[in-house]
């Protein structure tokens, strides 16, 4: 079934993991798995000097991520956008999450994620 077809809950068990996975990286510093099912257009985005230079200009001041909470799910033919407000361990206040899941030879990829 095409990914902006399903429903939130099953849209959400795919994405989820795909976040969980990607925030876990940043957290750990750890690049191949922060962009582990990332297209290759992000993955050439963020190479690992990129990640380094996005770790080093928030997590001082930041912290790592914390929870987060759905807001919505947007769908378009072939993919779906995901906001979710995020919260962080050092900074006061909400951030925003919204990330592009694209499907691509069978498999649920992030081609846009950004944290604002």
């Amino acid at each position: 079934m095409s990914l902006s077809k399903m429903t939130d809950a099953e849209i959400l068990a795919i994405v989820e993991p795909l976040m969980d996975n990607c925030l876990a990286g940043s957290t750990e510093r750890d690049h191949a798995k922060h962009v582990r099912d990332f297209t290759d257009r992000l993955r050439a985005i963020v190479t690992p000097e990129n990640l380094a230079a996005q770790l080093e200009s928030g997590q001082p001041t930041n912290g790592y991520f914390a929870e987060r909470e759905l807001i919505g799910i947007f769908r378009r033919p072939g993919r779906v956008g995901v906001v979710w407000r995020q919260f962080m361990t050092k900074a006061d206040g909400e951030f925003v999450n919204h990330a592009v899941f694209v499907e691509k030879d069978g498999r649920v990829l992030i081609d846009h994620c950004l944290i604002c």
